[in-house]
């Protein structure tokens, strides 16, 4: 027989519990947090993730310690995401190749991109330059898409890879401007930049951080910004969109994830603190050189934000058949 005396002995524990998790929650960070990073050390995503776990160890108390997990365009980081425990102990520093492009090109996947992984926000965005050698012929964007128009699949570009952010900014514009271009990947970025400043390749899109010293040097010449808005650093580059693409937009987006079910407390801080910090003037004085914005973007915004790349760049893959290498 149930009596009230049970009653209240049960809600008495469910109310001790519920404090106990309460603090546990509370209490963290009560030792140090890993910050996977899916690439290897001494990129772009690499550099934002060791920014901000520098930051975040003197904000918390306890040590954020990047661990770089590299392999199969970042699924290989995002594998070991998806299976860590949702205890705030494990986060990652994500960009949108991984969680947006990479995995509408694999047929499948050892988790869920969808449901595996609870967003925490926006960290930063690094746009591209369109660009070619500086004594090639094309002196803006109009000049290189008549020539593309006239001499199909002979004019080629360099990328880092099948499926990373170089290769599938130029795959929209084709889409978009009608052209078609011969795809040459080479093993890096770097070695795409070399190609283009030797005319192996006609064109690259080369990262802010990589082109704007080449640029300044006139080692390159730049048609075009991938960004929504032009470069501080180089306001006379008119951007894609504004030369008769509007909407057009390819960048490198790091965001910030925990695995799904990560308590909403931590969350949440981790999302005010990564906010705090990407929108200090310490942090913009140090993203700046490297023309790398800080976006500090809240849960809200990003969640949808994320699925929107997702569907972007998944139908552009689907219906260009791109396939990893």
């Amino acid at each position: 027989m149930i009596t009230r005396r049970h009653l209240f002995g049960a809600a008495a524990a469910l109310t001790a519990a519920g404090a106990s998790t309460a603090r546990a929650q509370g209490a963290w960070p009560s030792r140090p947090v890993t910050v996977m990073v899916p690439f290897a050390p001494g990129g772009s995503t690499d550099f934002v993730a060791r920014l901000l776990s520098q930051e975040l160890s003197t904000a918390l108390g306890q040590q954020f310690v990047v661990d770089n997990r590299a392999g199969a365009s970042g699924t290989v980081g995002m594998t070991f995401l998806a299976r860590a425990r949702p205890d705030g102990y494990t986060i990652g520093v994500v960009p949108n190749g991984t969680f947006a492009m990479a995995p509408a090109m694999f047929d499948r996947l050892p988790y869920d991109n969808e449901a595996a992984f609870a967003p925490i926000g926006m960290l930063a965005t690094n746009a591209m330059f369109l660009c070619v050698a500086p004594d090639a012929p094309f002196r803006t964007l109009a000049d290189l898409l008549t020539a593309s128009r006239a001499q199909p699949g002979r004019i080629s570009f360099a990328s880092a890879g099948s499926g990373v952010a170089n290769h599938l900014g130029p795959e929209l514009l084709q889409e978009m401007a009608n052209v078609q271009w011969l795809h040459v990947p080479y093993r890096s970025g770097a070695l795409g930049v070399q190609a283009v400043i030797a005319n192996e390749t006609t064109l690259s899109f080369v990262d802010s951080v990589t082109a704007i010293p080449f640029l300044r040097d006139r080692t390159l010449r730049a048609l075009g910004f991938s960004g929504a808005e032009r470069s501080p650093q180089m306001p006379d580059v008119p951007t894609i969109a504004e030369q008769g693409f509007p909407g057009y937009r390819a960048s490198t987006d790091f965001g910030l994830f925990a695995p799904a079910g990560t308590p909403a407390p931590i969350i949440e801080r981790l999302s005010a603190e990564m906010r705090r910090i990407m929108l200090s003037p310490a942090t913009r004085a140090r993203l700046e050189p490297l023309a790398i914005d800080a976006v500090g973007g809240t849960q809200t915004e990003f969640g949808p934000y994320a699925q929107a790349e997702r569907a972007k760049w998944g139908e552009l893959i689907r219906k260009r058949n791109i396939r990893p290498e």
